[in-house]
């Protein structure tokens, strides 16, 4: 639709007002419409040069009184229209200005294509989606996504280790294995790479990241079962000029996204890069260990989109990154790398990814992904040495007959898997790599049967070259009675097949001896959710409401003990079942006056049912969930100084966590929130400048090393010294060490500057 703005300044003299000489002042009226002539209520009209605005009022009109004869910038808005502006003479005594205001179909209309893997608008989706944009990650500007994610509702970046600081993504309190990570649609981030495949995608690069939370395996296959997080890359072709963003912290942290777009005839390349390097050893606890591993990452990403035809397009893109990081007692130094003098954990990982994505003809695409990832690592004397390959193809097939939106794919993944652990071991002690053929066929309707129901149906087989047959059905219902509500129920069945030592970071570091207890089942799951969205306008601006209520019901559920034993963490299948359910509400509150409002709370109850020694059901909580959770922003523009403030939270509650017998630390972390402020000021065309404080109220979290005083176990309750003596007095309940407590990261308060430029 063309944004054409039809204006008409229609003067009129008002010959029964008479005007005292000398008052020189007069009258602006008017009405607002829409660009289909409706009345347009509450939209807010602004004389900028004396900033003097008004409301209209129900009927689209407004009248602003008593301004000195002169000309004056006019602006009208109104949210979920397109602004509109104009100089306007005022000589006379009544000046009427007629306005149509086009709608702001990017508003409406928001492309999403992870429910359904086609573009289609968020409105018109029968899965529910949420999108956040760049602008929203840049109220809390972090360097990497992983950290940028802490401020979406029901999302939670977990820690799995306080001495290296890697991590996986929680949703909706399912640990980060059913969490499945796609880049541009494609499975590029799994197994080996889920906690540190989301570090070094450099943020410059990034259009939209999209968030479907519950099953998506009729789709997208394994993992995706717990959700999913899509980051959709820029379109080469609709970026322009250079963009750097630097970011540098008080305590010595530095990052750098850069990227460049450029058309070459029909072909439009994006380079995408990022640095980030943090040196300081840090230990405000005094434990002896550092706080944050030490750091230097290096990512490069290339995205070329090519016009084949008129109506064929093709992309191909390629991300390297190399990243060196290490944590551990202050005074180990490369010399003591696997020794068992000094502790430290070292990671060195290479990766490599490769996509690409062209159209045959109209109904046809092809989809290709490769991704090799390579890790030498030391967790003390615990050498990890492990490399991955994951190759993808995919023949997407669409069409249209009626009211059905037929939707089908061939999907096949091969994955290579090889390290050093037991994973990878035969009886006898030999190696050997695991290597698995995932091919697999999925059909999908999305059945419109009239302007307020649409139905989803869809069903997926897969074989596992290991598991065998795996079926994945999904259903789904959205009603809309009108385009302000929309109610949406699904359902469907998801399986997740289990690479333990790729994805349990636990297994690695520690003293903790791994204890596989038999040979680990695929894990299923049934998921229900039905989900609210309702836009409501008011005077001053609108409110967006999104809630959910889910529920999901595991079997063969593969758990880490971490309780019985206190030297061992026991997996095995659990022979009992699962629950995941809670309700989650977000709302998104929009203001004329230039304050936006951003809020969400997560309520859930995560837990697993199993037999206890007498052959009762005992109800376990899960670790690492909190029963309530909420992030919010609260954002405003000040007008006079040009001044944009930002102040962004997140509140968790109490969440289990996994102590052992006699342990001086709470069975479960307190309740605590982490909050964070930004100002930022537009200094020139295409440059600001920003900063501002994370973690205002300088949360530490207490004792998260168990016996860091030994991380060796040398003072166990069974050592003697030279002499004969016990020392069982000095570790009296014989503790080993332990980062695993990991409920938040030992950052104190932190302040921040940076820079964003844009050249075109």
């Amino acid at each position: 639709m063309k944004r054409i703005v039809y204006i008409i300044l229609i003067s009129i003299q008002c010959s029964n007002v008479y005007s005292q000489p000398g008052s020189m002042l007069g009258n602006i009226s008017g009405n607002i419409l829409s660009d289909s002539s409706t009345p347009i209520p509450y939209a807010t009209v602004t004389i900028s040069n004396i900033n003097k605005s008004v409301l209209t009022d129900k009927e689209g009109k407004f009248l602003l009184k008593n301004i000195a004869y002169g000309i004056y910038k006019v602006k009208v808005s109104c949210i979920g229209f397109l602004p509109f502006q104009t100089n306007v003479s005022i000589n006379q005594k009544q000046t009427n200005i007629f306005v149509k205001l086009p709608s702001d179909t990017s508003f409406i209309e928001e492309v999403v294509i992870s429910g359904t893997m086609k573009p289609v608008s968020k409105l018109s989706s029968p899965i529910a989606v949420e999108v956040y944009s760049p602008a929203f990650f840049k109220k809390n500007p972090t360097p990497s996504i992983f950290e940028g994610l802490q401020m979406v509702n029901g999302v939670q970046p977990q820690l799995n280790c306080n001495v290296c600081n890697t991590g996986d993504i929680h949703i909706n309190g399912m640990e980060g294995p059913y969490t499945m990570i796609l880049i541009d649609g494609m499975p590029i981030v799994s197994g080996l790479s889920t906690v540190y495949g989301l570090a070094g995608i450099p943020n410059n690069i990034v259009k939209r990241i999209e968030i479907v939370k519950g099953p998506a395996s009729t789709l997208y296959g394994s993992e995706a079962v717990g959700g999913l997080i899509n980051i959709i890359t820029k379109d080469a072709s609709a970026t322009k000029g250079l963009n750097i963003d630097l970011l540098a912290t008080h305590i010595g942290e530095y990052n750098a996204d850069v990227s460049f777009a450029k058309k070459i005839k029909n072909t439009n390349t994006l380079l995408g890069i990022n640095y980030f390097n943090f040196q300081q050893k840090r230990d405000v606890n005094n434990d002896n260990f550092t706080d944050l591993a030490l750091q230097q990452r290096f990512s490069v990403f290339n995205k070329w989109n090519f016009r084949l035809t008129e109506n064929k397009t093709a992309s191909i893109a390629a991300r390297y990154i190399t990243e060196n990081r290490w944590g551990g007692q202050l005074q180990w130094k490369p010399v003591h790398s696997g020794g068992d003098s000094i502790y430290g954990e070292t990671i060195k990982t290479n990766r490599l990814e490769f996509l690409a994505t062209a159209n045959i003809n109209s109904k046809l695409n092809i989809d290709l992904s490769y991704n090799y990832h390579l890790q030498d690592s030391y967790y003390g004397t615990v050498k990890y040495y492990a490399n991955q390959q994951v190759a993808f193809a995919q023949l997407r097939w669409n069409k249209t007959i009626q009211q059905h939106e037929l939707l089908a794919g061939i999907p096949i993944r091969y994955t290579f898997y090889d390290d050093n652990s037991p994973a990878t071991a035969t009886i006898l002690g030999q190696n050997k790599p695991s290597k698995i053929l995932l091919p697999g066929i999925f059909f999908q309707d999305v059945i419109k049967l009239n302007q307020q129901l649409t139905i989803l149906a869809g069903i997926r087989y897969d074989y596992n070259t290991i598991h065998g047959n795996i079926f994945t059905p999904r259903l789904s219902f959205k009603y809309s009675p009108g385009t302000d509500h929309t109610l949406r129920l699904s359902g469907g069945n998801g399986y997740r097949v289990v690479n333990l030592f790729t994805e349990d970071h636990a297994a690695l570091s520690g003293a903790r001896e791994v204890v596989i207890a038999a040979a680990l089942k695929p894990e299923q799951s049934w998921n229900g959710n039905i989900n609210y969205t309702g836009f409501l306008r008011h005077s001053n601006g609108f409110i967006n409401i999104d809630a959910s209520a889910f529920f999901t019901y595991f079997t063969n559920k593969i758990v880490g003990d971490f309780i019985t034993d206190p030297n061992k963490i026991i997996y095995d299948n659990l022979e009992g079942y699962a629950i995941s359910k809670g309700v989650t509400i977000n709302t998104d509150c929009n203001f004329t006056n230039g304050l936006k409002i951003m809020a969400g709370v997560t309520l859930m109850d995560v837990y697993q049912v199993a037999n206890d020694i007498l052959n009762k059901n005992v109800k376990i909580q899960q670790l690492f969930a909190p029963a309530f959770s909420g992030t919010f922003s609260v954002s405003y523009h000040w007008q006079k100084p040009g001044l944009d403030i930002d102040l962004t939270g997140r509140i968790n509650g109490p969440m289990h966590l996994p102590v052992v017998p006699n342990d001086y630390r709470e069975a479960t972390s307190p309740l605590y929130s982490i909050l964070n402020i930004l100002i930022t000021k537009k200094i020139a065309a295409g440059v600001e400048l920003y900063g501002g404080i994370k973690n205002l109220l300088n949360f530490l979290p207490s004792n998260p090393l168990l016996h860091p005083d030994d991380p060796f176990n040398r003072q166990g309750g069974k050592y003697f010294d030279i002499n004969g003596a016990n020392r069982a007095s000095t570790n009296p309940y014989n503790y080993t060490f332990d980062p695993s407590y990991n409920y938040a990261a030992v950052q104190g308060t932190k302040f921040y500057m940076g820079i964003r430029c844009q050249l075109k």
